[in-house]
């Protein structure tokens, strides 16, 4: 690998860790502790590290198709790549920040589709890039249906909240 090959690495995983960076301003804290979340959410010590690991196949994901064709040969792929990075950094603002599962999950579903999207731009590019982020998709698949969960057990502490305001 040369000095740019490894450069372009060192900013895909850059740019992964600034979208990461949410998730560390925003935590979950005391408001959702007190939500009611299904028996079946992981325990809050497993979502850093699976996520640190996601992060990383996501960057190399992008490192790969960049390698494969330059940002100017794999432009759009890399534009839908930045906008689920965006969107990625965007919920933990929304569901944690805001304190709005409801729109956590709308977000959610924008995120989840635009790492389909992702994929499918990435695979004529990059078939192996492309597998990289399946496993981004299914845990993003598992988060969502979590974040409905959690909204739907608690639309009356949702309600109250709505009505307050």
């Amino acid at each position: 690998m040369d000095i740019s090959s490894f450069a372009a690495l060192i900013g895909f995983v850059g740019a992964c860790f600034l979208a990461a960076t949410t998730g560390a301003v925003f935590r979950p804290g005391d408001w959702y502790e007190r939500l009611a979340k299904p028996s079946w959410r992981p325990p809050n010590w497993l979502f850093p590290p699976a996520w640190a690991v996601l992060y990383l196949t996501i960057a190399v994901s992008g490192w790969l198709v960049w390698r494969t064709s330059g940002f100017a040969g794999a432009a759009l792929p890399l534009a839908i790549y930045v906008v689920q990075l965006v969107l990625n950094a965007a919920w933990s603002p929304i569901f944690f920040g805001l304190r709005r599962p409801d729109l956590g999950f709308f977000e959610i579903v924008m995120l989840w589709l635009s790492i389909v999207a992702t994929i499918a731009a990435f695979h004529p590019v990059n078939s192996a890039a492309a597998w990289l982020l399946l496993p981004y998709l299914a845990w993003v698949t598992f988060a969502a249906a979590l974040n409905f969960t959690v909204w739907r057990l608690n639309r009356e502490l949702a309600s109250r909240r709505a009505l307050s305001e």
